[in-house]
């Protein structure tokens, strides 16, 4: 493993010989566009601003990654410390349209019978379990593990907007994006995340006591107006033609998005719009973002039914990434053009009778890296686990079955807070 300082000192040592490459140039090579000798000059002055910029540029990152205790560029260096979610307390939230918009129409009828109620207690028991199993682990390979409070999430609250009662604090992923030494809470889409925010709210007034950025979106309304009441969703052909004509349960009536539907490579976040993020909430990430030097990219999928994009598209090192076979991704030639890797991850094994309240079986590539070389994966998908080990990744295998039922994989029931790295460009 390489340590910063070993980074810090290579990236210096790259800045020292760009430098000597550009002045060991001829002069008719430095100024074969120029028509004056004060052209060569000035050229010869942008490249040393350059460089000073650049070295300014990550004297202030490693400054702020020594300082601040929040510090993730992207999804791979080594993981010091993460946020893990609880599952006391999980209720199945009532049945409306935003929720049914994102479920499978096999578990409505669950929906419609528990809706308002809790989880069936034996089943969180046993997620429970692979959890509690799953955090061990992470601090057995050196993580720092942080939970969430424990929240009465079986409370009803009413704003002057709506009426409902909360969710979970299992998926960190959803409500967090940590980008450099920030962490960004999301608004959310669904009213029974509204209050979601609350159960982490110790852990963020602690990282801003202790210097980080802490950004929280603007809450939305959730007024019906951020809801299209009359969203058809019968049949998987209707999802997909309403997707492709961009048409989602959630309107632009306001900026909404879920934090799992971004994922980062260093100065280059990704973005889809989805059923919980829309476009104004891609806006609001990219002014928010940009004038500090990232890059926000919407990309498009062909998915009848887009809900975070870590279980489509999973960044996993640099230049490589997992690429949902059921769910390509329309802009993949970007990243080929750049010399990524692509990768399309086996069929998941996951039992049809086993179930998925809130996902898909594509929770098989919802993995968690530890590092370039270390990923957390569930011990009964024996296929993806054959395709990491093909890839020189060695696999900490889990079991979070039960877990997975909650509406996550590993991705999903974690949060970053920490990885050793700087701020890089992959594109």
């Amino acid at each position: 493993m390489i340590s910063t300082s070993q980074r810090c000192w290579e990236f210096a040592q790259d800045l020292a010989d760009a430098e000597l490459r550009l002045s060991s140039q001829t002069p008719s090579k430095r100024n074969i566009h120029s028509k004056s000798g004060d052209f060569q000059t000035g050229q010869l002055s942008a490249a040393s601003a350059i460089q000073q910029t650049a070295e300014r540029r990550f004297l202030e990152e490693t400054s702020l990654q020594r300082s601040s205790p929040v510090w993730s560029c992207n999804e791979w260096d080594p993981l010091e410390e993460v946020i893990v979610g609880r599952v006391e307390g999980a209720m199945v939230p009532q049945f409306t349209v935003e929720v049914k918009a994102n479920t499978s129409e096999k578990y409505w009828d669950f929906y419609k019978s528990h809706g308002g109620s809790g989880f069936p207690q034996e089943h969180l028991n046993k997620a429970h379990e692979e959890i509690e199993e799953f955090c061990r682990i992470l601090k057995h390979e050196g993580v720092m593990v942080r939970r969430p409070d424990q929240m009465d999430w079986s409370k009803g609250y009413e704003t002057p907007d709506f009426s409902s009662q909360g969710l979970y604090a299992a998926m960190p992923r959803d409500i967090l994006l940590v980008v450099g030494d920030e962490i960004i809470e999301a608004p959310m889409a669904w009213r029974s995340r509204f209050f979601e925010y609350r159960a982490y709210r110790s852990l963020m007034k602690e990282y801003f006591q202790k210097g980080a950025r802490w950004t929280t979106a603007p809450k939305p309304q959730m007024t019906d107006e951020l809801y299209d009441e009359d969203y058809p969703v019968k049949t998987v052909a209707e999802r997909h033609k309403l997707a492709a004509e961009g048409r989602f349960v959630t309107t632009e009536f306001e900026p909404c998005f879920d934090a799992a539907d971004f994922i980062r490579a260093g100065w280059d976040i990704f973005a889809q719009r989805s059923q919980v993020t829309n476009m104004q909430g891609i806006d609001w990430m990219r002014r928010h973002l940009e004038p500090r030097g990232f890059r926000i990219h919407t990309l498009q999928f062909k998915d009848p039914n887009p809900m975070h994009i870590d279980a489509t598209f999973n960044i996993i090192g640099p230049g490589l990434v997992l690429s949902n076979p059921d769910r390509p991704c329309i802009q993949v030639d970007m990243f080929k053009k750049a010399g990524w890797r692509v990768v399309k991850p086996p069929k998941p094994l996951m039992p049809d009778e086993h179930p998925l309240w809130m996902s898909s079986k594509w929770l098989s590539m919802n993995v968690l890296m530890l590092d370039p070389h270390r990923v957390m994966v569930d011990k009964n998908e024996l296929p993806i686990i054959k395709m990491f080990e093909d890839l020189g990744i060695q696999c900490i295998k889990v079991d979070i079955r039960f877990a997975n039922s909650l509406g996550g994989g590993f991705h999903c029931w974690t949060t970053d807070v920490r990885r050793d790295g700087v701020m890089e460009s992959y594109l």
